[in-house]
């Protein structure tokens, strides 16, 4: 798989960066629910149990169909998380009988749909950095100021691709290109994602060597409006466009190949089309290239040399992203 690169930072760092219960929490930043429905949200606060075992449970459990409970987006199993998710307002009373010791269901409110993946603001990371020498919080810190002026790479995180890497990719192409079917669609869409992903982030990986110092804007980029939540293309990279992604307005777009997408042009597309697959029938997305992180904290512990960050990020971003960033380094 491609190597994710950092051009901004010039120093690799050697902390350790370990994903569990203590030292990756992640809190889900919800939106503004109707209070009024036939839908119960919850917030389940969950620890060693991914979005998926926590559905599976929780509808074996009711008697529902999996299919019936709403979320706004996947959440690590080595973590802390908290998260919110529906089900039905008919099932709710069952919900005091059932016990565990690694989920906790807290009922907030009634929301008049059932939550769908993307109906989130977005991300709160919690994460602890081990081994951090007193010389390396000063390189820390001046790439936490360069992430706030910039943004930082938007790629697909190691997690997206599983842990057979290699395997997953083979299957996903002999779903593509040969005769392999698979009963599972969950997993088949799963393995098609990340087959997707992968020309995103080899696409961003050439974009970004094209100037070391910021993103270069091409014309015929597909922009992302954050405030208007909507797609378009200028007709040239003039210079309210540039003040605008300087001020964290707007952000490029890369591709993940499939049907019904917007394609670049100009010189954009010169680019872009060497990291499309016109054989892929998932549904293709745009992507954001640029993500601004917000609230970055850092707190550094000398006794115990830990660092700890706290940040939130955009729906859809992976936080590992940021920390490979800071430590120059890929760790899958």
């Amino acid at each position: 798989m491609i190597r994710r690169v950092y051009p901004l930072n010039d120093k690799t760092l050697n902390f350790k960066f370990l994903q569990n219960e203590e030292d990756f929490i992640v809190e889900e930043q919800p939106i503004e629910f109707s209070n009024s429905g036939n839908f119960v949200v919850l917030e389940i606060k969950k620890q060693n149990c991914d979005t998926w075992e926590l559905i599976d449970r929780l509808s074996k459990f009711l008697g529902i169909f999996s299919n019936e409970i709403g979320y706004a987006g996947l959440k690590d199993k080595r973590a802390t998380t908290t998260q919110y998710i529906t089900i039905p307002k008919k099932y709710s009373k069952e919900l005091k009988n059932f016990k565990s010791k690694k989920i906790e269901i807290k009922e907030i409110c009634l929301h008049n749909k059932k939550l769908n993946i993307g109906d989130l603001e977005g991300n709160r990371f919690k994460i602890n950095l081990h081994e951090v020498e007193k010389t390396d919080i000063f390189q820390i810190e001046k790439i936490i100021k360069l992430i706030s002026k910039f943004g930082m790479p938007n790629y697909f995180g190691y997690q997206r691709f599983g842990k057979d890497v290699k395997d997953n990719l083979e299957k996903a192409k002999e779903l593509l290109f040969g005769e392999a079917k698979m009963k599972d669609r969950k997993v088949e869409k799963m393995l098609m994602s990340a087959y997707q992903s992968t020309f995103f982030n080899a696409w961003l990986v050439e974009r970004l060597k094209l100037e070391n110092s910021n993103f270069k804007l091409l014309n015929g980029d597909i922009f992302y409006d954050i405030k208007n939540d909507k797609f378009f293309t200028p007709k040239s990279i003039n210079e309210k466009i540039l003040k605008d992604f300087k001020e964290q307005l707007i952000t490029p777009t890369g591709l993940l190949p499939g049907r019904d997408v917007f394609k670049a042009r100009d010189d954009a597309l010169k680019i872009e089309q060497r990291y499309d697959d016109s054989a892929i029938s998932e549904k293709g997305y745009r992507r954001e290239a640029i993500v601004f992180p917000k609230n970055i904290i850092c707190k550094y512990d000398m006794k115990k040399n830990i660092c700890t960050l706290d940040f939130v990020l955009p729906k859809g971003s992976y936080a590992t992203v940021l920390v490979e960033f800071l430590a120059n380094r890929n760790f899958s």
